[in-house]
């Protein structure tokens, strides 16, 4: 009997208890959802629960591909573990647990890459030509303009990171599952279920900006570095990038990158020389060093544009989600995200130090010009090689974009497909082309300002791809998982990454209206 009456009594005891909680946890969700972080609506939960169901009959696929392929004499080509560790569940050899359920054809199986190769395309991202306007940074902001190159390595690195965190999600067994594979899929999943497609398109064109912007820059230093070796031709920086823009014509009728890719190597050799070369001829004027103009002064006009200049050298955002899906082993991104931001941060503070030291004033947009005529030649012709070899993979990743979002999405697209039946690209496709590359030929000319430009587009969709979009995001979808100092770091990048960006993106206008206004070439 007395037994009896202790069961009821606990276990009104703990029906009253989950009230509470239920009860408390319900404001609780109440004030998150008015604030935009609620829960996992029940159309989330249902598509959570998909991906759970996917992962599970994955699992089970793979095991049953095992024993018929013991059973048949290895017809199948299952394989019976999975890549990766414990965290990361994921398919390593490329075939996609969605699939198995629709019933679509199978993916070609795609080789993986090491952490080794992952690294070094990070590098490559952030450790381009574009750090040779990092020193006309350092003479408008002095100390503070290096420290902003540390603090950009770290912040950059952090995004990265949550950035690839948005991408999983955990099952019911706590593991975590891949189950968006790109930016625009996650932008899409913060703006679902209201806006289903409104965070793809926002990413989409800061995509677009960014690489057609990068490719307005290579015109542009092109022309100047052309200019600036040979300035006794009787021609113009507008002339040189027009030559220039001759030689890039052919990128209209690209198909694929096999054809540039051979060429990456040779960009990267020629880019080591240059910052060689460079360096060792501020060293050999070590002992004419300006130490006493480096200063903790800052030019209020013109140092916000110096941020959009450093944060658009780490600019990696855009494909760190297809980078970490094609590596061997995924939980090892966190690992070469800090030592390849760690190395570029040394090497880019170091070089825009000693560059500015050696020049101090008479820093210039691109430092290369304030080499001596002797060897400024040589130098930025080799720029100018790297430069016209690097324009085709932005522009082709630009088309990319264009083609897949106006001409190729599925029937919605708001164009004709600009391919025929057999794949051949109609005519008036090509024409497209063309005139893209005319476009930039034109921003180039009638903006010829490489500095302003650069921190123009740093202001404006670097700081959102690096800074604004990653916080935010992770902010939504991982806000039932995070620590209240993971809430803190994501709100103080927003905020001080908005702040940045409006100030860049005013005093650069202000700088592009200044120099037309007054006709300033540097």
């Amino acid at each position: 009997m007395a037994h009896l009456i202790r069961h009821k009594l606990s276990n009104k005891l703990t029906n009253a208890a989950h009230t509470v909680t239920n009860k408390s946890q319900a404001k609780v969700s109440g004030v998150f959802a008015r604030l935009g972080f609620q829960a996992a609506t029940d159309e989330e939960g249902l598509g959570f629960a998909e991906c759970d169901d996917l992962d599970y009959d994955y699992r089970q696929g793979m095991q049953m591909d095992v024993l018929q392929g013991e059973e048949e004499g290895g017809h199948m080509e299952g394989e019976g573990g999975l890549e990766g560790d414990s965290h990361y569940q994921r398919d390593g050899t490329g075939r996609r647990a969605s699939s198995l359920k629709t019933g679509g054809s199978l993916d070609e199986d795609k080789p993986k890459i090491t952490t080794w190769e992952a690294g070094w395309n990070v590098t490559n991202a952030i450790q381009g030509m574009f750090v040779l306007g990092l020193p006309y940074a350092i003479l408008h902001g002095g100390y503070l303009g290096l420290f902003l190159i540390i603090f950009a390595a770290v912040v950059c690195c952090y995004t990265g990171k949550i950035l690839i965190a948005c991408l999983y999600e955990e099952n019911e067994d706590g593991i975590k599952v891949r189950v968006r594979d790109s930016y625009v899929d996650i932008a899409n999943a913060c703006c679902a279920p209201r806006f289903p497609a409104l965070g793809g398109h926002v990413v989409n064109v800061a995509q677009i900006i960014e690489l057609v912007m990068t490719c307005i820059l290579y015109v542009v230093v092109s022309g100047n570095l052309m200019y600036n070796s040979f300035p006794g031709f009787p021609v113009s920086q507008k002339a040189w990038s027009v030559v220039a823009t001759v030689a890039l014509l052919p990128c209209a009728f690209l198909k694929n990158l096999k054809a540039v890719s051979k060429f990456s190597l040779l960009c990267t050799v020629a880019h080591i020389i240059i910052n060689v070369l460079v360096v060792a001829y501020c060293l050999s004027r070590a002992r004419d060093w300006a130490w006493e103009k480096v200063k903790f002064y800052i030019d209020v006009k013109k140092f916000p544009i110096s941020i959009g200049i450093i944060v658009f050298s780490y600019t990696s955002q855009i494909f760190l989600p297809s980078l970490e899906g094609n590596m061997q082993k995924p939980n090892e991104f966190h690992c070469m995200m800090e030592w390849s931001h760690i190395a570029a941060c040394v090497l880019k503070g170091l070089f825009a130090l000693v560059a500015y030291l050696t020049w101090a004033d008479a820093t210039k947009e691109v430092i290369t010009d304030n080499l001596p005529s002797t060897i400024r030649a040589v130098v930025n012709l080799f720029l100018v090689s790297k430069a016209l070899l690097s324009y085709p993979l932005p522009f082709f990743a630009a088309v990319e974009v264009l083609e897949k979002s106006f001409f190729q999405d599925g029937g919605r697209a708001l164009f004709p497909d600009c391919y025929g039946p057999t794949g051949q690209l109609k005519s008036w496709g090509l024409g497209l082309r063309i005139a893209l590359v005319v476009f930039t030929l034109l921003m180039a000319v009638f903006v010829p300002h490489f500095a302003l430009l650069m921190g123009l587009t740093g202001s404006l969709t670097g700081a959102g791809l690096c800074f604004l979009l990653p916080s935010l995001f992770h902010l939504k979808l991982q806000w039932r998982n995070l620590l209240w100092h993971h809430v803190f770091f994501d709100v103080a990048i927003f905020v001080i990454g908005g702040i940045c960006a409006i100030s860049g993106f005013i005093h650069s206008i202000e700088g592009l209206i200044e120099a037309f206004r007054y006709n300033l070439h540097d």
